[in-house]
């Protein structure tokens, strides 16, 4: 009787543990749209109705970065070798610009098949159920974006986001490929390294553990400040893309001005420019 009871008390307990746990995620219609975002708690993901972004055209002084992700996102999607990229390196050169920009490009290509999923920063511990989700939707292609990817001195998620890139029995899905961008090469703040070296046991033992999360990523793409001219030539495209009524010569004065007043030139600096001038001459942007 007391075995029978045992049992009996087990499987109401089994019962009660499963009515209270979180079921897996459904995953959505990929049809009805490209673009989602994950959500760690209901976790899920919510379709993007319009993604903000720019044509690829319009990114100009990074052919070099541009040119190399293209090629690693169509051998992806054509089931060919392709690596986890990371696009680091000065603030507002288009590196999260460049990511959805491709990501359109090739999903006209691939009829669709493409999808891109943004993870936010806050969520990554969570990475590994939605790669679960993504390995369960063999038809279609995912890129899962990160974008300003960093973390703290007292940050331990980064190993979550270790394990989920290619650690692990399964490893990651064949169907699914990391892009993150952040301003730091390695992903970790230079005095938190700098500390661990001072005070391990093994400094560079502790140094390695750090650096070796940048190591995930096949492709390091860096973004530096551009010239003068690479400036003008990002105005002067965003200026004829929107058919701004102004000459080159007072076009480039006025955006000279701009930069100076915001202490940088970048694709950032140009595009809130092209924002401010269309204001003044009462032109829309479409």
């Amino acid at each position: 009787m007391a075995n029978n009871l045992e049992i009996s008390t087990l499987i109401r307990i089994a019962e009660a543990l499963e009515r209270i746990s979180p079921s897996p995620p459904a995953a959505p219609n990929f049809q009805k749209a490209d673009a989602f975002v994950w959500n760690s708690s209901p976790a899920g993901l919510e379709p993007i109705a319009k993604v903000n972004r720019v044509d690829l055209d319009l990114l100009q002084g990074i052919d070099n970065s541009r040119d190399t992700l293209l090629e690693n996102t169509q051998r992806f999607v054509k089931s060919l070798p392709a690596n986890n990229a990371l696009l680091w390196g000065a603030r507002g050169m288009g590196k999260s610009s460049l990511v959805k920009a491709i990501h359109r490009t090739v999903s006209e290509e691939s009829e669709g098949l493409l999808k891109i999923v943004e993870i936010h920063r806050e969520d990554i511990e969570s990475l590994p159920a939605l790669m679960a989700l993504v390995r369960k939707n063999e038809k279609y292609r995912f890129i899962i974006f990160c974008d300003d990817l960093s973390f703290d001195a007292d940050d331990t998620s980064y190993k979550s986001l270790k394990a989920a890139l290619d650690g692990g029995l399964e490893g990651r899905p064949a169907n699914a490929i990391f892009y993150a961008t952040s301003n730091r090469r390695h992903l970790l703040p230079r005095d938190m390294i700098e500390n661990e070296s001072s005070t391990a046991i093994n400094p560079s033992e502790a140094v390695q553990e750090k650096v070796s999360l940048s190591d995930r990523f096949g492709l390091w793409l860096g973004f530096h400040h551009c010239s003068q001219d690479e400036f003008f030539a990002m105005v002067d495209g965003y200026a004829a893309h929107h058919q701004l009524e102004i000459k080159t010569d007072a076009l480039h004065a006025a955006a000279i001005e701009w930069s100076v007043t915001r202490g940088a030139r970048s694709g950032r600096v140009a595009w809130q420019f092209i924002q401010e001038l269309a204001g003044r001459l009462g032109q829309r942007l479409e």
